[in-house]
């Protein structure tokens, strides 16, 4: 399906991946990991959270994970750190050998694994005894204001695209259903934290724009409508977004972190 597409790392920059840096920090800032130990990140897109990691946590090595070699060329290409390694993998079946690694977290992944619970499975095994586990997810449901207006201005028009709105579809973009997923998997130590970052767009096309890259579910859905109703979304849209006097449109991102730790040994 169209609205399914996360393979290309340029089309996800320009659609929501130019967030995921600054959420990155923040969320490194709220683990507060000593330096020199051995990370992996799962899910890795294209290399955000792993360069985040090698810019501020003094890692002694991080491997990157993901399905996509599209989304790897991108992180091969920003990160030529040699404390870095990617590798195409799925997270429900690591490639990676047992108790490995001193933190293994995963950066706007994890809503979209079909198996979550096998996933977390993967993640504990190659976590050392007293290892971090964490992950942070958007907050479709509620916080992330650049896909709620989008979807919200959709269904108005077409009252079918509310079931592709990724908050219906999601479940894991909320806290409690976090916080279950690692309870469940033996993790101790088990916090929900929110993260909020800016996202501002110069003007409405700035905005616009990545919709028409076919990205994800909404530039998906966008690209499939005729011209006709896509210029009929886009006019909605222009009217019902906050915009400021100098063009500009100020909306924020939510994101959950959970964390916990395995079991030592």
């Amino acid at each position: 399906m169209a609205d399914e597409v996360w393979a290309v790392g340029e089309a996800y920059e320009a659609y929501v991946g130019r967030w995921s840096a600054p959420v990155a920090r923040r969320f490194l800032r709220l683990l507060g990991l000593p330096p020199g130990r051995r990370w992996v990140d799962v899910g890795c897109g294209t290399g955000a959270l792993t360069a985040a990691v090698l810019e501020g946590a003094a890692p002694a090595e991080v491997v990157g994970v993901d399905p996509s070699e599209g989304f790897l060329a991108t992180a091969k290409h920003r990160v030529a750190d040699p404390r870095a390694a990617f590798q195409v993998g799925d997270a429900r079946d690591l490639p990676l050998p047992d108790h490995s690694f001193d933190a293994v977290v995963s950066g706007l992944a994890l809503n979209f694994v079909p198996d979550p619970v096998r996933a977390l499975a993967e993640f504990t095994r190659v976590a050392a005894p007293g290892g971090v586990v964490a992950a942070y997810v958007w907050d479709y449901a509620e916080g992330m204001a650049i896909t709620r207006f989008f979807w919200d201005a959709a269904t108005l028009l077409d009252p079918a695209a509310s079931a592709l709105h990724e908050g219906r579809r999601y479940a894991l973009c909320r806290p409690e259903p976090l916080r279950e997923l690692w309870t469940d998997a033996g993790l101790t130590g088990v916090r929900v934290e929110a993260l909020e970052v800016p996202t501002t767009f110069a003007d409405f096309d700035d905005y616009w724009r990545p919709f028409l890259g076919g990205q994800g579910p909404a530039p998906g859905y966008a690209a499939s409508l005729p011209e006709d109703r896509r210029r009929a979304l886009r006019d909605l849209l222009r009217t019902r977004l906050p915009t400021h006097p100098d063009g500009s449109i100020r909306l924020t991102a939510r994101a959950w972190v959970v964390r916990g730790v395995t079991v030592p040994a």
